[in-house]
Parts: structure tokens; C-alpha cells; sequence
């Protein structure tokens, strides 16, 4: 099992930044990829950025050049750090680390954190 714990979110003005992180702990040698997800209007959870243990970043077009996710040495927290933030930013950031054990794979979620951005 894998926890991730998220903080960071917050209340900002458009055109101002915040940094998320994201803590996990556990069966860490089961991730190798961990990211950022995000509620659409639909509550889907859709991709805003992701990492893998080589640190390869793939970023959702609506982001890119705007949000930076980096992780620390260890791999046990990762950040996202986003700036520019627009009203359209506004929604429930959650954590997600995924991998596998054998051949299963593995999906954990964090409880989320609520980004709110006022024009």
C-alpha cells in the first residue's frame, strides 16, 4: 500500500503561483510514476502532470508553460508548481502514484486538495 498525504492548495488572485506537494509513504518500490490529477466539470480525473522514477515529465496542453512538477532525490514527495493561474485552474488537485507489483498493477489516490483562483 501506498499513502499520499497533499497540501498546499489554497485560495489566489489570476496570475498568482502556488506550489502543491504531495508525501508519500509505503510500498514506494511499487511507484514509477507519480502525478497530478484534477476534477472536470464531469468529476472525471483528468491529468494535469506526471513524473516517472527517471524523471520524465509529461504535462497536460492546458498547463504547459504554466505548472512545473519536480520530485525530491528520495522520490518521496512531489511538487507541482504552478503559476499563471487562471479561474479555469479552479478545481480538487488530487496526488496519484501508480506502478505495479509483479504484473498487477497498482493505483493510489491522495483526499485531494481544493485550488480556488478569482479573476
Amino acid at each position: 500500500q501506498v499513502q499520499l498525504v497533499e497540501s498546499g492548495g489554497g485560495s489566489v488572485q489570476a496570475g498568482g503561483s502556488l506550489t502543491l506537494s504531495c508525501a508519500a509513504s509505503g510500498s514506494l518500490w511499487s511507484v514509477n510514476t507519480m502525478g497530478w490529477y484534477r476534477q472536470d466539470p464531469g468529476n472525471q480525473h483528468v491529468l494535469v502532470a506526471s513524473i516517472t522514477n527517471d524523471g520524465i515529465t509529461d504535462y497536460s496542453e492546458f498547463v504547459k508553460g504554466r505548472f512545473t512538477i519536480s520530485r525530491d532525490n528520495d522520490k518521496s514527495t512531489v511538487f507541482l508548481h504552478m503559476t499563471n493561474l487562471k479561474p479555469e485552474d479552479t478545481s480538487v488537485y488530487y496526488c496519484n502514484a501508480r506502478g505495479a507489483v509483479g504484473q498487477v498493477p497498482v493505483n493510489y489516490w491522495g483526499q485531494g486538495t481544493r485550488v480556488t483562483v478569482s479573476s
